[in-house]
């Protein structure tokens, strides 16, 4: 899947190719479940919590919504009832104003596969909740777009600190300049620095 990816990256980058040697082949694949819309409702929720909180909020979401997250329930389940799922305050107000924009057709929710990724982000970031960060994560991991580098990822740039044996965490100009060589595959390159953080001191 990702062998014309894994062949570039270890041609233009002798630290990139000892990295993929040690962790093997690449196993990001793209979520295809459900739509673009729960992809970006789920991401809003699991902000900042836990995997299994978030992983239980969310479903107690979707039951609120009548089983489906969708713009439309989302928008008209009465307050009490999301909160008492779980959520906050502040994270009911991202998910209304998500639902909203989705309805006016501000984001095109269900569009964003035939936006370029520019466009994807701009459309995303409009949503309340919604950062660059969230945007190349729905790029990454839903569209399963070659390119992107989430410089601003903590994770990344400790993978990047560690793989090229840097004094200090690197800034996001960096990380940019660290991985022009890998465009235009970087975001194999990016799983790879964030596999790199697993494989211990033995990787230094």
């Amino acid at each position: 899947m990702h062998r014309k990816a894994i062949a570039h990256l270890r041609k233009a980058d002798p630290v990139l190719k000892q990295v993929i040697e040690r962790v093997g082949p690449c196993r990001l694949s793209p979520s295809t479940d459900g739509s673009h819309f729960e992809f970006v409702a789920r991401c809003i929720v699991y902000q900042q919590l836990s995997t299994k909180a978030a992983t239980t909020i969310y479903g107690r979401v979707v039951s609120a919504c009548g089983g489906a997250m969708a713009a439309r329930p989302l928008a008209t389940v009465p307050e009490t009832a999301l909160r008492a799922a779980g959520l906050s305050r502040q994270k009911l107000g991202y998910l209304r104003d998500l639902a909203a924009k989705a309805e006016a057709g501000v984001i095109e929710t269900e569009s964003l596969h035939a936006m370029p990724d520019e466009e994807v982000i701009r459309r995303l970031v409009q949503v309340k909740g919604v950062g660059v960060w969230t945007a190349q994560m729905f790029l990454m991991f839903r569209l399963g777009r070659p390119d992107v580098l989430p410089v601003i990822d903590l994770g990344i740039r400790k993978g990047v600190q560690r793989a090229y044996r840097l004094r200090k965490l690197p800034d996001a100009q960096r990380v940019e300049r660290i991985a022009a060589p890998w465009a235009p595959y970087r975001t194999v390159g990016s799983w790879y620095m964030w596999r790199v953080l697993e494989l211990g001191p033995a990787a230094e």
